[in-house]
């Protein structure tokens, strides 16, 4: 398992190396001048003071240059300042990567258990009325865009019913509260985000265990348990679905960067202070190293993904334990 592990570090980690230089390249790519942006703020665009914004941010430098120094100063940890906010990168993605991460997780969290117990249900009795609304929810929440759904839920429940918060990550009357009351808090502004990132890999994950359920519960070693005498509960959840997971893990290794790419979307449309919204706002205004720095972060959570997926699937599979 070791072995195994060191592998997979390795293969992250110039995945990693690949990625950042791909992403210096395509953001260089794109239309946009920083310096115009920057001189705007100051008030003046000059030819002048555009040559001395280029030089103090080393834009004037040939663009081989400027990667290299990138990756050294990123060898030492060093994220680079911030165009805009006049900070530097690193503050700025830890100030806003706990709010991502806790979205991101829920959301996770909330598309898999969910999901996968209606996919067990349905399974149960596939011609049923379950597994109808199953497979019409899974087609719809796959197809309905993830802003759409933020925004019918905002007019849902702020104009029809105001039950939860449609905006930021906690209210600012209650910012002097105990700890107890700022994370109920929390977690109510909590709810529509993360169900509305949750929808669409919900119906997903939720028509999928069902497929992988219906082929497992067909196996000789299920028929064997239920001559045993095993109860109905027993044979689903602790011999099939242990079984049938194995392709959900897969699937929510792999999605695990589509969830954090849709938050993006999500932070802008309910203004949760993460990752995503800092992403929007450095995009305007063509903040190269902030984009970076979230690129950065964000293709790092990605890759510690699938190593936890591998080893996820090392656990559920003993079959695959010696294996490099």
């Amino acid at each position: 398992m070791s072995k195994f592990l060191t592998q997979r570090i390795a293969y992250g980690l110039l995945l990693m190396v690949g990625v950042v230089i791909l992403n210096f390249f395509l953001i260089r790519l794109a239309p946009g001048d920083p310096a115009l942006v920057i001189a705007g703020e100051m008030g003046g665009a000059t030819e002048e003071v555009l040559t001395s914004i280029r030089e103090e941010y080393g834009l004037d430098k040939p663009i081989l240059i400027q990667l290299g120094l990138y990756l050294g100063n990123l060898a030492t940890g060093d994220l680079g300042f911030s165009f805009f906010f006049n900070q530097p990168v690193a503050s700025l993605i830890a100030d806003r990567i706990g709010p991502t991460i806790l979205l991101v997780l829920t959301a996770q969290f909330l598309s898999v258990a969910i999901g996968v117990f209606l996919g067990v249900i349905a399974a149960r009795n596939p011609r049923g009325v379950i597994s109808g609304f199953v497979s019409v929810f899974a087609a719809i929440g796959y197809a309905v865009p993830v802003f759409w759904t933020g925004i019918m839920l905002i007019i849902l429940f702020a104009a029809v019913f105001p039950i939860f918060p449609v905006e930021g990550m906690s209210s600012v009357k209650l910012r002097d509260a105990s700890i107890f009351i700022r994370t109920l808090d929390i977690m109510h502004h909590l709810v529509l985000p993360a169900f509305t990132l949750a929808i669409i890999y919900l119906a997903q994950y939720a028509r999928l265990c069902r497929a992988s359920m219906l082929e497992v519960l067909a196996s000789d070693y299920v028929r064997t348990a239920h001559a045993k005498g095993l109860t109905e509960r027993k044979v689903l959840f602790k011999h099939a679905l242990r079984n049938a997971a194995l392709p959900i893990l897969t699937v929510a290794g792999l999605q695990f960067g589509n969830l954090i790419s849709g938050a993006l979307l999500v932070e802008t449309v309910f203004n949760w202070p993460g990752m995503g919204r800092l992403a929007f706002d450095s995009i305007l205004r063509r903040d190269y190293p902030t984009i970076l720095g979230v690129l950065f972060f964000a293709s790092a959570m990605v890759v510690v993904a699938n190593i936890l997926t591998d080893l996820s699937y090392r656990w559920a599979d003993p079959r695959l334990r010696g294996k490099s």
